[in-house]
Order: C-alpha cells, then structure tokens, then sequence
C-alpha cells in the first residue's frame, strides 16, 4: 500500500517565487506567456526574498490499482506554492478527481495518466459541470497552474470502450469529459497529449487568462462505431483564452467557444477529420441570454474536416429539452475573424452558418431565431474542397446576418481542379466580397450540413 502515496520533498533548491514560469517553459514560450499575462512576475527581482517550493512526487501503484487517492493527496500536500510531479510511467486512474482551488503550482507529467474502463462507476460519479448535463471524470481549477508535459506525457481516457458503449448516441447522460478546466485564472498548459478521451477532451468553464499551447488530440476509433461529442476543447463562460499549436484528431468539433466565450483565439493549429472549428451551439435555453464575441482564428490547417469553420445556433422555439433537444435562447455572436486558413479535402462547404441546429426528432422553424450574428469576416482562404458552396448562410428571418465579409478566396477549388463560385444565402444583409447567388438548403442539421 506504501508504494502508491506519495513521496515529499520539502527541500527543492532555493529560487525565486514564480521562477517555475521561465524553468518550465521555453524561451520563445515564455516571452509569449509575459505578453499573455502581463502581469505575472517571470523574473526574480532585485533584492527579492528566495523561497522554497515543495515538491510532490507521486509513484504509481505496482499493482495497478487506483492511483487516483495518491493523486489527490500530493495536490492536497503540495498545491499551494508547490509542485507536483508524475514519472515517466503509467498511473491507473479508477475513481473522479476533484483538485480545486490551487495556487501557484508546477504540475509536471512525464508519464500517461490512464483512466479505468468500469462504465458503470463512471456512469454513477461523474461530476456535473454545470452546463447541459455535461459531466467530467477530472475537475482541476485554480490561479497560476502551469501543467507541463514536454510533449509526452499522456491523459489516456480508454475512449474505445465509450464509443462502442454508445453506438453513436448523441451526448449520452453521464458520460464523462476527460478534464474540466474549471475556475482557473492566469494558466498556461503545454506539451499535453490527450488519446482516445471519453468524450469531450477538455472543457474549459468559468476561466479566464488560459494559455493552452502544443496540446494534441487524438479520439479515432478502432472500430466501426463512431467519435461523435469527442469535442477537442470547448470554452464556457470563459474569457482570454488562447490556444496555439494544436493538432486535433477527433470525430467532431476541434475548439468550440459555447454560452458567454469572450476574447478567444485560436492559432497556427491542425485539425483532421472532424467538423472543424465550431462556435455555439448556443441559444439553446428557452429566454436565457448568451453571447460568443471576439473570436479569431488564423493561420489554420483542416485536413478532411467537414468544414473549416462553422457557426450554429437553436431556432427560437423550444423543441425538446437539452442536450439534444431546447432552442429558443436569446443573444449575439459578433466580432469573429477567421483568416490564412489552408484546406486540404474538406468535405463540405469551407464555411456554415445554421441558425436550424437540431440533434434528435424535430427542429422548431427555421427563420425563428432570435439569435443575432454580426461581424463575421472569412478571409485569405485556399486549398481544396469537395463541394460547393464557399459559404452557407442560413440565417434566421428574425435577426438576419449582418455584415458578413468573405474576400480572398480565390484559392479555394473543388478537388477536380475547378474553381469554387457560389455562395448561398438566406436573410443575409450587408454582404461585402461577394454576392450571394443562390440559397441554402433550409434544413435543419447538427453540424451545418445538408
């Protein structure tokens, strides 16, 4: 039993309070973070007081038993100005994890953090996080977190097993996320790696000041049952969050800013085989107030994702109830710039705009949205795609569009070589780079498709 506590050193050599930020992190990596969080002290200043961190390592179980107690300890022991470490070996993890309100605190993982397959348990204790009836395996939240893991160490959530449990159920009750970022301020997570996750990777929620850099997903089954809701980061009430150099390989949406996701930007990022960049959905409580503003992407890459980007809103009635069902929300999206992508096989249109979002039985009318979208630019795009239209825009007859901008695009074609022209719209108004020339399909969908 000794083997899987933690073991303690109170004795890590002297240094300045915060020098973790410039140990950890690479020159280029730091000098981005001393912009992102101006405010952080990354150098010991002249006549600064020297402190010392406490250090945490955990060993794994020889056994393979839960891991997760001795997880829990060395963040109740050392997550205060501390530092928790994890070797460059495999931890069990059985049972949830609740690690809140930390403080100042190096997290370094070298090895794989691999979740248990028992359904059942998790079905049971996953923790609600507030929003749908979402649910996650792995609650870790606080101010100043910077969670290291030099571009190896793993968070393997054995997602196979869900997939084939699910056979393709949309947002299955209790089925958790991998983490959830929760209550988290002026943070920085490197050099993860997240394999087969349960479903959505990551969450972040009620966040602000999140820099989330080199992180790679990938949840691709193995079998013929698909990776739907194997989101690759989805924000909620979330504001400055910045993600850079991502390389998503999933089933569904890469990075989706959802309700109240404020000044996010996502850059120099891959995304294969899924959806693409999604922002919403959202409008989906009946009278609730919402908004998605300033988001920028640029200098992206989608590799056979159903589209490069797409925006999908509830109508304005109520059908059913969430996750699957809702609608009738109201709010904005405003102020998005999606510019320098390069598409590669993409398999619908480059861009979508759905206010007919719909996931199980009938969608409500689908000019009804009260749900306003505004200031929306699409530039600088090229690469290839497998069907027309360059963009779709089905916006609602209530709060129609509102100057959307599509210009350089001419490097956009059809995998045969043809060059890509039509643009299809409804209650589209101040258009500018293009002229819209036929109309969308009018159906509602999941994911912005016909």
């Amino acid at each position: 039993m000794s083997s899987c506590l933690p073991s303690f050193i109170s004795d890590l050599d002297s240094g300045v309070q915060n020098q973790f930020w410039t140990k950890m992190l690479s020159p280029s990596t730091a000098l981005l973070v001393a912009v992102f969080l101006s405010f952080f002290t990354l150098v010991e200043s002249a006549g600064s007081t020297a402190e010392y961190r406490r250090v945490c390592t955990v060993r794994p179980c020889r056994d393979g038993s839960d891991d997760a107690p001795a997880v829990l300890r060395a963040f109740e022991e050392c997550g205060n100005h501390g530092r928790v470490e994890f070797l460059n070996e495999t931890y069990h993890i059985e049972s949830i994890m609740n690690i809140s309100g930390l403080n100042d605190v190096e997290i370094d993982l070298k090895g794989t953090l691999l979740w248990g397959t028992n359904i059942t348990y998790w079905l049971n204790n996953s923790m609600p996080m507030g929003y749908q009836n979402q649910s996650t395996a792995w609650i870790l939240g606080g101010d100043r977190i910077s969670f290291q893991g030099h571009g190896y160490g793993t968070i393997n959530g054995n997602g196979q097993v869900w997939y084939d449990f699910i056979k393709g159920a949309s947002n299955y009750p209790r089925r958790p996320h991998a983490i959830t970022v929760y209550g988290t301020t002026n943070s920085v997570f490197e050099g993860l790696r997240f394999v087969q996750s349960q479903m959505w990777t990551m969450t972040v929620i009620h966040s602000s000041n999140v820099l989330l850099q080199d992180i790679y997903v990938s949840s691709i089954s193995n079998s013929s049952t698909s990776t739907v809701n194997t989101d690759g980061c989805d924000t909620i009430y979330a504001n400055n969050i910045t993600f850079h150099r991502w390389e998503v390989h999933n089933g569904d949406d890469g990075i989706s800013p959802k309700a109240n996701s404020t000044n996010i930007l996502v850059t120099n990022s891959t995304f294969i085989g899924g959806a693409g960049l999604a922002l919403g959905s959202i409008g989906q409580y009946k009278g609730v107030f919402e908004t998605i503003e300033n988001f920028t992407a640029r200098d992206c890459v989608f590799i056979n994702t159903t589209h490069a980007a797409y925006l999908k809103t509830w109508t304005g009635e109520q059908v059913g109830y969430p996750p699957n069902g809702g609608g009738g929300g109201i709010g904005y999206i405003k102020n998005v710039l999606l510019s320098a992508f390069t598409l590669s096989k993409v398999r619908q249109f480059p861009m979508s705009i759905t206010q007919c979002i719909n996931f199980a039985g009938a969608a409500g009318n689908c000019s009804s949205s009260l749900f306003a979208i505004s200031n929306f630019s699409f530039l600088d795009i090229k690469g290839t795609v497998q069907q027309e239209p360059i963009v779709s825009l089905q916006c609602s007859a209530v709060a129609p569009c509102v100057n959307t901008t599509v210009e350089d695009v001419s490097g956009l074609e059809l995998v045969n070589g043809t060059r890509m022209r039509q643009y299809d719209c409804d209650n589209a108004l101040g258009t500018v780079g293009f002229n819209c020339t036929g109309h969308t399909c009018g159906m509602a969908s999941g994911d912005g498709t016909c």
